[in-house]
């Protein structure tokens, strides 16, 4: 194998190494934010404003449920009380969380977890 082969090689399993770390650091940080988040969390304290097709709180619901979260949830297309409050929003969007009486706009654990 010659000298630029090995270089290409060795270049491409330095990135992969690279990846690989990354992804094991942000799945740490993600763990240990669920962690907390669900120590602090009660039952009642997120509510999350859903709709049905809705990648977005899709992945919001599956972040809580991986962590053991609490949290209830409500569909805008299949709860009237839900429609109402999406609606009364100043600007309505999915996924709309009330953390604690407050309204977030989005998802980000971060946020939430403040």
């Amino acid at each position: 194998m010659d000298a630029t082969r090995r270089s290409f090689f060795g270049l491409v399993a330095l990135v992969g190494a690279i990846a690989i770390a990354t992804q094991w650091f942000g799945d740490r940080a993600q763990a240990r934010l669920g962690e907390q988040m669900a120590a602090a969390a009660r039952q009642g304290d997120i509510r999350m404003i859903s709709s049905l097709t809705c990648p977005y709180c899709t992945e919001a619901r599956l972040w809580f449920e991986r962590h053991g979260v609490p949290f209830d949830e409500c569909f805008v297309e299949q709860d009237t009380a839900c429609e109402a409050a999406f609606d009364a929003l100043p600007k309505p969007a999915t996924p709309t969380l009330i953390v604690r009486g407050q309204v977030q706009t989005g998802f980000d654990a971060e946020r939430v977890l403040k």
